[in-house]
Formats: C-alpha cells, sequence, structure tokens
C-alpha cells in the first residue's frame, strides 16, 4: 500500500463529498425563499439515498461485479461491499480486502468511497432543473433508480473498461480511446439530459416566462460555487488516483478553466446586459469546471484557459434558451452542465495533446469523443425517460398547483426557511 496515494484519496473523496452541500447551496440561494429548504434537502436525499444504495449494490454494478456486455456489473459480486471489506480477527476491525484496480495502490475501501461521492454529486446535480415544484418523496425514489439504472452503469461502462470506455468496441472501432478523466460523459452529460428529460414531463413552473422568478438569496450562489470550486480539486485532482504530477496539473488546468470561463461569462453579460452579475460569475466559474472536467489531464494551459473561455461564453448563451423553446430548466442544469460537458468532451478531439486535431492528432480522436458523447445522450435520455414516465404515472412528480404558489417549503417540509412574521412582531413588541 501507498500511504500518501491513500491519504491523497480519502482526502479528494472528502472535496467530492463537499461539492453535493456546495450544490445545495449554490441552486438553494437561486430559487425563491419558499423553496429553499425543499432545494437544500433534495441534495441531502442525494447523499443519503445514494450511499445507501452504493453500499447494497451500487458499487458492485459500476466497478465489482462481473461485466455484462460491456454496459453493467452484476449486482451480486460486490453487494454490500463484500468483495472489498473483510473482517481481520487478529485487530478486531474491518479493513480492506485488497488494493483498488487502478494500480495505484491505496487500499479498494477508498475506492468505494471517492466513487460514491461522485454518484451523490452526478444526481444532485439534477435538482436544479426540477426546482420548486417536486414531492420530495418522488425524488427520493427517483435518486435509488437512477443511480441503479442509469449512473452505475454509465460509470461501469466508460470507467471500468465498459462499451464507452478507451478499451471498449467504440475506442476500437474507431482507432482511438475515448478519454473521460473525470466526468464529462459520466457526470455531467448524464445529469443534465436526465433533467431535461424529466422537465419535459413534469412541465413548467407556474408563472414561467410570464412573471419574473428572481434569486432570493444571491451570497448563497456565491458561497455555493467556491464551494464546488474548492471540492472540484478533489473532483478533477483526485481523478489521478495518485498523490503525483498528473494530479497536479489537473489542480492548475481546472483552476485556468475556471477562471477564464468566469471572466468569459462577465465579459458576455457586460456586452449584453451592460452588468458583471454575481449570479453570472458563479455561473461561469461553474461552466469552467465542468467543461475542463473530462479534458484536465491532456490540455495544456493555453488549451485548458481556452476551453474555459468558449465554455463561458457559449454556456451563457445556452442559458437563455430555455426560454426561446419553452422547457423549465429552474436553475440552468442543462445549460451549464449539458452544454459545459458536451463542450469538454468534444473539444478534447481538437486539444488533446499528440491525439487532437489542432495538437498533433488527427480525425479520430474527435470522431470517438463526439460518438461516446451522443451515446452518453441516448443511454441517460432513454433511461431517464422510461423511470420518470413510471413515477409519473404512479406516485407522481408534482406538488399541488396551490401548494407551489404558497411555497413547497410549507408544503412538503413544514418548515420555512425565514420566519419574517415573526421577526417583524418581535421588532414591533420590541419599538412598544
Amino acid at each position: 500500500m501507498n500511504s500518501g496515494n491513500t491519504a491523497w484519496m480519502l482526502t479528494s473523496a472528502a472535496l467530492v463529498f463537499l461539492m453535493t452541500p456546495g450544490v445545495a447551496f449554490f441552486y438553494g440561494g437561486m430559487v425563491r425563499a419558499k423553496a429553499v429548504l425543499n432545494m437544500l434537502m433534495l441534495s441531502a436525499a442525494a447523499l443519503a439515498v445514494t450511499a445507501v444504495v452504493w453500499t447494497l449494490w451500487g458499487w458492485s454494478i459500476a466497478y465489482a461485479g462481473k461485466s455484462v456486455g460491456g454496459i453493467f456489473g452484476d449486482p451480486v459480486t460486490g453487494f454490500l461491499l463484500r468483495d472489498t471489506m473483510v473482517f481481520d480477527d487478529q485487530t478486531g476491525h474491518y479493513t480492506a480486502a485488497g488494493l483498488a484496480a487502478n494500480g495505484s495502490k491505496y487500499p479498494n475501501s477508498v475506492d468505494v468511497a471517492f466513487q460514491a461521492t461522485f454518484a451523490m454529486i452526478t444526481v444532485a446535480l439534477i435538482c436544479g432543473a426540477i426546482a420548486e415544484r417536486v414531492k420530495y418523496s418522488t425524488w427520493m425514489i427517483f435518486v435509488a433508480l437512477w443511480i441503479t439504472f442509469v449512473y452505475a452503469p454509465m460509470a461501469h461502462m466508460v470507467w471500468n473498461n465498459g462499451l464507452l470506455s478507451g478499451k471498449g468496441a467504440i475506442s476500437a472501432a474507431l482507432g482511438a480511446p475515448v478519454h473521460d478523466f473525470a466526468g464529462g460523459t459520466v457526470v455531467h452529460i448524464n445529469a443534465a439530459m436526465a433533467a431535461l428529460v424529466i422537465v419535459l414531463i413534469i412541465g413548467k413552473r407556474k408563472g414561467f416566462g410570464t412573471q419574473p422568478i428572481r434569486p432570493h438569496n444571491v451570497p448563497f450562489v456565491m458561497l455555493g460555487a467556491f464551494l464546488l470550486w474548492f471540492g472540484w480539486f478533489g473532483f478533477n485532482s483526485g481523478s489521478a488516483f495518485a498523490a503525483d504530477g498528473t494530479a497536479g496539473y489537473a489542480w492548475v488546468s481546472t483552476t485556468a478553466s475556471a477562471a477564464a470561463a468566469m471572466l468569459a461569462w462577465g465579459f458576455t453579460e457586460k456586452v449584453r446586459t451592460g452588468h458583471y452579475t454575481a449570479i453570472g460569475a458563479a455561473s461561469g466559474i461553474v461552466a469552467g469546471l465542468v467543461a475542463i472536467t473530462p479534458a484536465a489531464d491532456v490540455v495544456s494551459p493555453l488549451w485548458a484557459m481556452v476551453i474555459g473561455a468558449i465554455a463561458g461564453i457559449v454556456c451563457c448563451l445556452a442559458c437563455g434558451l430555455k426560454f426561446r423553446l419553452g422547457y423549465d430548466d429552474s436553475l440552468d442544469v442543462v445549460g451549464v452542465h449539458g452544454v459545459g460537458g458536451l463542450i469538454g468532451t468534444v473539444l478534447i478531439g481538437f486539444f488533446a495533446q499528440g491525439t487532437g486535431l489542432l495538437a498533433g492528432g488527427d480525425w479520430r480522436q474527435l470522431a470517438v469523443q463526439v460518438v461516446v458523447a451522443l451515446c452518453a445522450i441516448l443511454y441517460s435520455g432513454v433511461v431517464t425517460a422510461i423511470i420518470a414516465f413510471a413515477l409519473e404515472k404512479t406516485v407522481g412528480w408534482r406538488v399541488t398547483e396551490a401548494q407551489e404558489v404558497g411555497g413547497i417549503d410549507l408544503a412538503d417540509q413544514g418548515e420555512r426557511a425565514y420566519d419574517f412574521a415573526g421577526t417583524a412582531s418581535s421588532v414591533l413588541k420590541e419599538l412598544r
């Protein structure tokens, strides 16, 4: 065992875990005051439900089980982590059964933890698109089903030598290994496509497109963005699976891309509206982080900044499409994560050192990146649609219109985030 790698991967797992609370604040600040608790609770459910499913069978489907057609692993081999954890009769402690399969010489139990946090943040991203109108109970059921049938198989296909991996059939057919360093397809395209499908099924919020729906707490949004940037160091640098130079460079390219994207988004806003907004800065940071995720280890510092700048401009423009096309992606999951993930995945075909069209390679890297991105869109879209339709026809997705108008916090959680009436009453009593 390499203790340095072990320590780094445990740290990375903790950093990626922090990203889901970061998303909770990022999304929570963007919704109206009457829905902020529900938004935070959706992220909390993403953590809790995923942790249970991952322990039961998610890990086995993604990484431990025998591969079925390169699409998913069997859920039995690693059920309840029995392939990973053993009880040491001599010490009286549970410990890892062996080392991670990636050759970085840290315990397999650490790999379970690291990969679990990726599953948590991926499904948490989806809830931003469906804010202010879905039942908490339905969301919990969805998380369990989606991790089982969408996320875990996608992780298997791309990251466990499956159909969409660098050693898979598509890469072999096109003569270049697909590259997804930390989740352009598995995380961002996957989550954004799922979000779009659900939004189309459940419909718009009351007042969407006809009345202003403004963020209630912009400092929350900025806090969430900064927490995400911090956590992303574990997300990308941790995907090197070692405390080495690749991890260090991933840190550098991640920061360069996020910074370039924040500036590019801001300049785009300034041209369009005359202002550099805080919401735009936060969204630009996230767009740059998303776009560099699949490419953080294979593009030069220059191309990392170019990828970020492109993502900042294009994602900023893409977020307005929901009004033109009439779909209510509440917090721009499609515009930021879908478009950003697609940009990063495809631009590897241009900028990857030695294989990209503009960096010493040829068309094959571009072709394989495009094909795999399309496969991720198709798989996530179809399977998510089946799950979402089933839930719509059984338990139902939405709260009632009256509950939505009155505030989903009070309807679903029985609480309010801010006791404005109580505060006003206390002030009046003090004045008297």
